[in-house]
């Protein structure tokens, strides 16, 4: 009769352990958003692809810093939006300038995208546009940028098949606006006056 009481005890401990401090609660949906306990937003912390994606955009921020423009790139950069976003120095002077505004998240936003748009690998591809839905589109992000219902209908789409090219029309919705809005105040800006100043004196010495 001990035995069997024994017996039946060991049993019971197998069958009903203890509940686990970690245990996960029940997901609610398949979003990105913070709105609730998404079984992606528990875990986001422990990703590796997280801490990839963060070293990436470290190096494009460092390699901003590392070019230096010269006069006639930085004369030409009043008279073209387009080429002085092509150039890494002309970002970094503008993100400078954007930074004095608060609204350097947008160029950040655009610098993701491009970063997200030359990865080929799938599971890479679906992090990094986790990371950027996360950061730059969540109503609940510090940063997130403006864009316009139509825009979000889109990302809000294609959430659960990650491309590329997903965040394309956001992308050039930010791009527009910092081109109509921020860049004619960035020419107008000390940042940008300080630059000229520097350039004028560099070449009157040599």
């Amino acid at each position: 009769m001990r035995k069997r009481q024994q017996s039946q005890n060991e049993e019971s401990s197998v069958v009903s352990p203890a509940p686990s401090g970690n245990q996960r609660p029940n997901t609610c949906c398949f979003c990105w958003c913070c709105c609730c306990s998404c079984s992606w937003n528990e875990d986001r912390g422990e990703l590796s692809g997280r801490s990839t994606h963060t070293a990436k955009l470290e190096s494009i921020q460092v390699e901003e810093e590392c070019q230096n423009p010269d006069a006639e790139d930085i004369l030409s950069w009043s008279h073209n939006f387009d080429k002085m976003m092509k150039s890494s120095a002309g970002r970094n002077f503008f993100r400078e300038f954007l930074r004095t505004e608060y609204s350097e998240e947008n160029l950040l936003f655009w610098l993701a995208c491009e970063d997200l748009k030359n990865e080929q690998n799938k599971k890479v591809v679906e992090e990094k546009a986790k990371n950027i839905y996360e950061d730059y589109i969540s109503i609940l992000s510090p940063k997130e940028v403006s864009l316009d219902s139509r825009v979000r209908e889109v990302i809000n789409r294609n959430l659960l098949d990650s491309t590329p090219h997903m965040y394309d029309d956001a992308q050039l919705q930010i791009y527009t606006l910092m081109h109509r809005d921020s860049f004619p105040r960035f020419l107008n800006s000390q940042v940008y006056k300080s630059l000229l100043e520097s350039t004028e004196v560099s070449t009157t010495e040599s």
